[in-house]
């Protein structure tokens, strides 16, 4: 009997020509450069999209042009800033208790306490949805008792349930970074753990089979099989997971009241808005931008096992 260990040559593409091939030249840095100036030109268009809705409601009193018809929204400087005036804010000091810092710096060091929240909770929210995805693959009596439970848990307010956890943190001495992230682990499982279990049952029945007349154990087929046919479907779900476990820190944040994080941040300057309305814009940027990065971070992270996997693939093509 073959090894269990060695896929059967039916798992990689057959290379239908041995001969060299030509292929497109790749310019390094190519890729990446597309995307920063593709950011560039996006961020570009929002602000002409802002200041341009922002004039035009200054010509027409904040009526769609000819009609009576009035806009979604005031367009004076205390409703919609100046796009200038918002990043202008950036560069103001502002009070860190005793010391103070410029806010962008102010924002940052937020957003890193808002950052490692969204990691635990990320992380723990990963280990959570995998091991349920997997637990339902292996017994079918545990999908259909579970899967029903997984999407109920998505239909409780989230707002209404971070001050309970919190409150329960509390009297169990549980600092409140591990009850904000239980708040995003909350938000972040239920991709996972959805996406995992689409994408472990989708190898083809008949590698199913192959591995069965190779007498591979289950964990050998879920390792060599399922696993690898899952990525396609597990990383959108990590994606999602990243910006959702940011939203649920946030959440936390704001809805328990903590003393640090973007989530306070916007709290404490949406309370100072007609004071200073650039300033609570600026939070809210912010908060978008760490979204961003952590989605970015998943996303670099698809490609080098994507390009890992297609070199090992490729390797075990010529082998073959």
């Amino acid at each position: 009997m073959p090894p269990v260990d060695l896929l059967p040559a039916e798992f990689s593409r057959p290379c239908l020509s041995p001969g060299p091939m030509w292929r497109r030249p790749v310019v390094k840095g190519g890729r990446t450069l597309r995307v920063v100036v593709t950011t560039i030109v996006a961020l570009l268009l929002v602000v002409a999209l802002w200041e341009g809705y922002k004039w035009m409601g200054g010509q027409t009193d904040d009526h769609w042009p000819g009609t009576s018809i009035e806009l979604p929204t005031s367009t004076d400087d205390l409703t919609m800033p100046h796009a200038t005036d918002i990043a202008g804010e950036l560069f103001e000091e502002v009070r860190d208790g005793r010391a103070r810092l410029p806010l962008y710096l102010f924002l940052l060091k937020k957003g890193w306490y808002t950052f490692q929240e969204a990691a635990i909770g990320f992380s723990f929210g990963l280990a959570i949805g995998l091991g349920l995805a997997i637990l339902m693959l292996r017994w079918r009596v545990a999908e259909r008792g579970l899967l029903p439970w997984i999407n109920v848990s998505q239909t409780v307010p989230l707002i209404a349930l971070a001050p309970i956890i919190v409150t329960w943190g509390r009297l169990n001495d549980i600092p409140d970074i591990l009850s904000i992230s239980l708040i995003a682990t909350y938000l972040t499982f239920f991709p996972v753990a959805v996406s995992a279990l689409r994408g472990l049952q989708s190898p083809d029945t008949a590698h199913l089979e192959l591995m069965r007349s190779y007498a591979a154990p289950w964990r050998t087929t879920l390792f060599k099989l399922r696993l690898p046919a899952a990525r396609a479907y597990l990383f959108p779900a990590l994606k999602l997971a990243a910006t959702l476990s940011v939203v649920g820190a946030i959440v936390g944040e704001i809805s328990i009241g903590t003393k640090t994080g973007l989530g306070r941040a916007i709290l404490e300057y949406a309370q100072r808005y007609a004071v200073s309305p650039e300033r609570l814009y600026a939070s809210v940027v912010g908060a978008a931008i760490l979204g961003l990065s952590v989605f970015g971070m998943v996303n670099l992270a698809e490609r080098l096992v994507m390009k890992r996997t297609e070199g090992v693939e490729r390797a075990d093509r010529v082998a073959a």
